[in-house]
This record gives structure tokens, C-alpha cells and sequence, in this order.
């Protein structure tokens, strides 16, 4: 993949575009975890594009990857500002309409708040690991990660794909949901004015996240979602359980 780089309000975020199988078909638009990158999809976009034929965008957002650094600390709102202020921008910048978002953990929720928003049209949602509020299970899960970060390899892990970004970007992510006043942090409000299918990917073992997700999600959409949940599966279920994946995840495109 060939990393280009955008302008959006100042910041430069790298991105990479796949090419489809030249047909007129939607474009995939990947958002990645809460410390995910372009990098950290691994082969996955590209595994998608095969199986569909449809082009795909996958970008870093700001502290990530490749992308400018984090300025400062983050507000509790900070995924609002990325699906209701930088999302839209992105895709107006590169001209991608009626697209289908492919979230996963703060990216899911990320295209949760864009499709509840009405800023764009968008075609569907294929959701992995998303959250809608803020559970016992996420704090617990991210103050042991602060502690490993201290005390093993994880912090040389995660610089390979964030460079000199990586200290500011984990202490920011960190920090803004171990804040006290983040677990207020609700995005159910969003779900009712969602327009189009969703499918939503969680694994049983999710460290991050319990099915009461899920189901928030499915109890607002009804008919028009269509949930998955895995065995031997935790946060990353692309990568836990790949074959499964793809394949639903696939087939859920096609049928579009």
C-alpha cells in the first residue's frame, strides 16, 4: 500500500487507498481502534477488497501511525469530534459518497455517532468490538494495559507502528477513559436516527467490552441489525478469529 497524506484543519493524517475490481462499487472506509493505525489492520483491508471488489480508504487518525502528534490531553468528546467534525471532512476531501464504514472498538463508535449524526449518507455499518457506553470491564481492562505499558514490551510493540507518536497517544487514550467523569461518556442516543443495515462483530471473550453492547445496539435497530458473536474471540476479532470474519463480513457487503 502506498501511504499518501491529507490536510484536515491543519493536521496531517496519512491514508492509503485500495483499488477495487474497477466496478461501481461503494468504498470501504476503515476506522480503527483506540490505539489501532493503517499499519495495525495487518492484511485485513486488503482481504476484504479481494472478497468484495470494492475500493477502500483506510487512514490513521491525529497521534496515530504516521499521522501529526496529539497536541494536548483529550476531551471526553473526542470521538464526537472525529465522526462529526474530521470524518466528514475526510471523506469530502477524496470525494467518497454513500460509502460503507468498517469500525472497530473507538472506530465503531466512531461510525456509530457519524450515522446517528445525519452528516452524510452513508450505505452501512460492519462494525467489530464497538462500544456505546462505558462499562466496569473497559476501566479495569485499560489501567492493566497502563500498568504493562510500564513494565513489559508493549510500548516497543506499539512504537513500531506509531513512531515518535506512541508515548502521547497512549497516555491520552488512557487517561481520557480512566477520567471519572468519562464513564458518563453514552452514545445511545445516536442509534434511533441510524438509516441503512448494520452488522456488529464481538468476540465472547472480549477483554473491553461485555454482549450488553451488542445488544444496546440491537435493541435500538431491530431487524435492521445483524450481530455476531464469537467463540475463542476477544478484542480484535479480525485477527482472532480472521476467516470467520471475513467471510460474514463479506457476505454482509455483497448482499448490499
Amino acid at each position: 500500500m502506498t501511504t499518501n497524506f491529507l490536510d484536515i484543519d491543519g493536521v496531517r493524517l496519512e491514508y492509503t487507498q485500495l483499488v477495487g475490481d474497477g466496478t461501481d462499487k461503494p468504498t470501504l472506509v476503515f476506522l480503527h481502534e483506540g490505539l489501532g493505525s493503517i499499519a495495525m489492520w495487518r492484511d485485513f483491508p486488503q482481504e476484504v477488497v479481494a472478497a468484495t471488489g470494492c475500493p477502500a480508504l483506510v487512514y490513521s487518525r491525529r497521534g496515530y501511525g504516521q499521522s501529526d502528534a496529539l497536541a494536548g490531553p483529550r476531551d471526553v468528546d473526542y470521538m464526537h469530534h472525529e465522526a462529526q467534525r474530521v470524518l466528514p471532512q475526510v471523506l469530502a476531501k477524496l470525494g467518497i459518497t454513500n460509502p460503507i464504514l468498517i469500525g472497530h472498538s473507538d472506530g465503531a463508535s466512531i461510525a456509530l455517532i457519524y450515522a446517528g449524526s445525519g452528516l452524510g449518507h452513508l450505505l452501512a455499518l460492519a462494525l467489530e468490538a464497538p462500544h456505546v457506553f462505558v462499562e466496569d470491564i473497559n476501566v479495569t481492562s485499560i489501567a492493566e494495559l497502563r500498568d504493562r505499558y510500564a513494565s513489559t514490551d508493549l510500548r516497543t510493540k506499539l512504537a513500531r507502528h506509531h513512531g515518535g507518536n506512541v508515548d502521547t497517544l497512549f497516555r491520552c487514550w488512557t487517561d481520557v477513559w480512566l477520567r471519572p467523569d468519562f464513564r458518563a461518556w453514552n452514545i445511545e442516543e445516536y442509534l434511533p436516527n441510524m438509516e441503512g443495515p448494520v452488522l456488529v462483530i464481538q468476540g465472547n471473550d472480549d477483554e473491553y467490552g461485555t454482549k450488553r453492547q451488542v445488544e444496546a445496539i440491537l435493541s435500538a435497530l431491530g431487524h435492521r441489525c445483524d450481530a455476531l458473536m464469537l467463540d475463542a474471540c476477544r478484542h480484535s476479532p479480525h485477527i482472532d478469529q480472521q476467516r470467520i470474519v471475513l467471510d460474514r463480513m463479506a457476505e454482509f457487503i455483497r448482499g448490499l
